[in-house]
């Protein structure tokens, strides 16, 4: 009894612990029961702010590298490989979703490149400045460093997945070299070495690759053989994707001015600018019209997108070119969807073939 009585004292009593100080002093006293809490060690708290401020700089590092990539205009290469693939899928009757999902990154990261050497070279040459709609460098939300090295490593990524295309598809490697780095370097030379941008062959380069380039592209390598037949295709996708292009380059005019370079909208001025713009803006819609009453109705649908046009038409009229490309851009968007399942749905043998 005596025993038990002695342990159940034990156990009630709330134990005194006197922690010393680092200089030798006793300092302050710490009273537990019968849990024994105890207060963070000053390393463990240091250690966890000090992973909560990595963690937060690498958010923010990642956002500035998609910053820098201009995702808005990403359907300008997206959508030329969704037509490519729905016309192999319509004319040759199978689709490799494998080859598809391999190309859309390809062509995806040559285009992120793409948009990487020409935030460099803008800035470079004192072309970007605060008013600018790319102020990644001007801003210093990015070291120029940093761009050099994601587009060195975006162009590596697109050059694994081309070698992934040749195992993959049945296409000639010297085809499929041909097209990709056809693609790749028009990606470069647009700003970078001679700079096409800067003297006035900027427009030429987007219209080629970003449109017949691209489709026959994603066509080639689900089929296996080069067609021309895309490249026919791609025309009313190529024309509107043209029209951001040069609706940021009329937007830009005074600036490039600046800087001494010239671009095709420099050289035409802002009224047949406006007339190219709406040339750009609505020719697709007459092809959409001509293969619908001729062919068959599903091409009718890209037409749904038509309202969207005149509000950018009457924007590019009264020169007011704030977000006008980036507007451009969700057209270029929805009409090239409602242009690929116009030609899924497409009834067999009515798609016009050369």
């Amino acid at each position: 009894m005596v025993r038990k009585m002695a342990k159940d004292q034990r156990h009630n009593r709330v134990e005194t612990f006197v922690l010393a100080g680092s200089n030798g002093h006793n300092g302050q006293q710490w009273q537990t029961d019968g849990n024994n809490s105890r207060p963070p060690h000053p390393a463990t708290a240091n250690h966890v702010s000090r992973m909560a401020r990595v963690a937060s700089d690498v958010r923010h590092k990642c956002a500035a590298y998609v910053l820098a990539l201009r995702p808005w205009s990403f359907s300008a290469s997206l959508i030329p490989v969704a037509l490519g693939s729905a016309l192999a899928y319509k004319l040759d009757g199978s689709v490799d979703l494998v080859v598809l999902m391999v190309c859309a990154v390809a062509v995806l990261v040559v285009h992120g490149a793409g948009n990487l050497v020409n935030t460099y070279y803008d800035f470079s040459k004192g072309i970007d400045h605060k008013k600018s709609d790319d102020r990644t460098l001007v801003d210093k939300i990015l070291a120029p460093q940093d761009v050099v090295m994601f587009g060195a490593l975006l162009y590596s990524l697109g050059c694994l997945c081309a070698t992934f295309l040749y195992f993959l598809s049945t296409l000639k490697l010297e085809h499929l070299a041909l097209i990709y780095f056809g693609g790749l370097s028009s990606s470069f030379l647009y700003t970078g070495g001679i700079g096409l941008k800067y003297v006035a062959l900027g427009d030429i380069v987007i219209l080629i690759t970003f449109g017949p380039l691209a489709v026959m592209f994603a066509h080639a390598v689900q089929v296996g053989y080069l067609s021309v037949l895309p490249l026919v295709y791609a025309v009313p996708l190529a024309l509107n994707t043209e029209a951001i292009l040069h609706s940021n380059n009329t937007r830009d005019m005074d600036s490039d001015k600046q800087a001494g370079i010239v671009t095709l909208a420099i050289l035409i001025g802002p009224t047949l600018s406006y007339v190219l713009y709406n040339l750009l803006l609505f020719v697709p819609y007459v092809l959409f019209c001509i293969l619908a009453t001729r062919y068959t109705i599903s091409m009718a649908l890209p037409l749904l997108t038509l309202p969207m046009a005149f509000p950018l038409e009457k924007q590019f009229r009264s020169r007011c070119y704030a977000k006008i490309p980036q507007k451009t851009a969700k057209l270029n968007l929805l009409m090239g969807l409602f242009y690929v399942f116009g030609i899924i749905l497409a009834p067999p043998g009515s798609l016009p073939l050369l």
